[in-house]
């Protein structure tokens, strides 16, 4: 899953995103108004993590601007301020929940793992289609009652499908999804192919009734 964190103060920037990352996470920043915007409006994320006060601008004007664009990403505001009024500008801009300064980190894992499941999972522990199972917090997957060894990146990108069933993804959303924004800047490709085929192999191994479908010159389908 991928997280931005928009955050001018370096140092909380810095342990969050070191945080998450050691939650398997991928973790993008911004610093300013203007760089999230970029951020934001360029590529999607699982959840943004947004300060409300910011140079340049407000996290407010850039949760206006997200839910303007018709974006979805699910958004955490994290502010000193903690005030009613602030709350209820927030949320009815469109935010999914505010944290107040300072807090625990525990506490902003807990927050992000319910607004994805409550976007992503649609409230449940497990995701499934046909006799697969996927368990997000546990990074799991199982095959009717077969538990299914995957990577890192295996899993990242097995996610990604899991949560868009039958829809056609590019190959440079899933490079971005799983490999992080930077990767649209990337050459070529040819790296998604070899996941997916790694995943196909295993997919059949445990003769599960999902598999990919290619379509050539711009991506792949669980189907």
């Amino acid at each position: 899953m991928k997280v931005l964190i928009v955050e001018d103060e370096t140092d909380l920037c810095d342990v969050m995103k070191s945080f998450l990352e050691g939650e398997k996470y991928i973790v993008e920043t911004a610093d300013n108004y203007t760089s999230g915007l970029a951020k934001v409006a360029n590529y999607d994320y699982d959840c943004i993590l947004l300060d409300i006060m910011l140079p340049g601008g407000t996290g407010m004007e850039l949760l206006a601007e997200l839910r303007a664009l018709g974006k979805d990403d699910s958004v955490i505001i994290i502010s000193a301020k903690d005030s009613v009024e602030d709350k209820v500008e927030g949320l009815e801009l469109g935010a999914d929940d505010y944290l107040a300064k300072p807090f625990h980190l525990a506490e902003l894992l807990a927050r992000i793992k319910t607004v994805v499941r409550r976007k992503n999972h649609h409230g449940e522990q497990a995701i499934e289609f046909k006799d697969v199972k996927l368990f997000p917090e546990e990074r799991k997957v199982l095959i009717g009652t077969d538990e299914v060894q995957l990577n890192r990146k295996e899993y990242d990108l097995f996610y990604y499908f899991m949560i868009r069933p039958e829809k056609l993804i590019t190959k440079t959303s899933l490079a971005e999804a799983v490999w992080g924004d930077d990767a649209d800047q990337s050459d070529n490709l040819d790296f998604i192919y070899s996941q997916i085929k790694n995943l196909r192999r295993k997919l059949k191994n445990h003769q599960a009734e999902v598999d990919f479908q290619a379509v050539y010159g711009i991506g792949y389908k669980l189907v």
